[in-house]
């Protein structure tokens, strides 16, 4: 959990300020006079998900469902920082799961997703949490999530391979142990929406 938030802005204003100086910027440039503070606010922003607890994030959007099919939802925008470089991560996340008597309110997937994608990670553990955290709070007879995203850290500074994209997926329950489950999420990711 962060500190207050505006003291959290003032500390990575001063630690911006710090970072422009080292590359050997003048602070005093128009076109960087206000940067400090404003990196300091984006970034705080980005890393938001300290600050979000799950049981809040829910909010108690959970509902009684007689339903056992497959929900699935995809193609959830992602916005991520890699935890090695501290450079972004962007891509779409795909999450499926069998409930198992309640099911959770559509918004919340999203925010599920936000919640531990605003985070510095990596993301074969962003994946794992997502899931994990579906499962928890839905008690969900399965969940399978997939991550399909690109890092800038790969595009933009070491290989510098611009079109290459990371996939990651998480079975749990069901999803992991009976395989017809795991295909038809597959298969319905695979789906475009125009054909349903």
């Amino acid at each position: 959990m962060k500190n207050n938030k505006q003291e959290s802005i003032n500390k990575l204003t001063q630690t911006y300020q710090e970072i422009l100086t080292n590359i050997g910027e003048d602070l005093s440039r128009e076109g960087l006079q206000n940067t400090p503070e404003r990196a300091a606010k984006a970034f705080h922003y980005l890393t938001q998900g300290y600050d979000l607890d799950l049981d809040k994030v829910i909010n108690n959007a959970l509902f009684s469902c007689k339903s056992n099919e497959m929900v699935v939802v995809k193609n959830i925008e992602l916005f991520s920082i890699c935890e090695h470089h501290m450079l972004p991560i962007i891509g779409k996340c795909h999450v499926g799961y069998v409930p198992n008597g309640k099911i959770l309110g559509l918004s919340k997937i999203a925010r599920i997703v936000d919640m531990f994608a605003r985070r510095l990670q990596i993301q074969e553990n962003l994946n794992q949490e997502i899931a994990e955290a579906i499962l928890k709070v839905t008690n969900a007879q399965g969940v399978g999530v997939i991550i399909d995203a690109t890092h800038l850290c790969m595009m933009a500074r070491g290989v510098e391979k611009q079109h290459a994209t990371m996939k990651t997926s998480s079975m749990l329950g069901s999803f992991k142990d009976d395989q017809k489950m795991r295909e038809e999420f597959l298969a319905l990711l695979s789906t475009h929406d125009d054909e349903i």
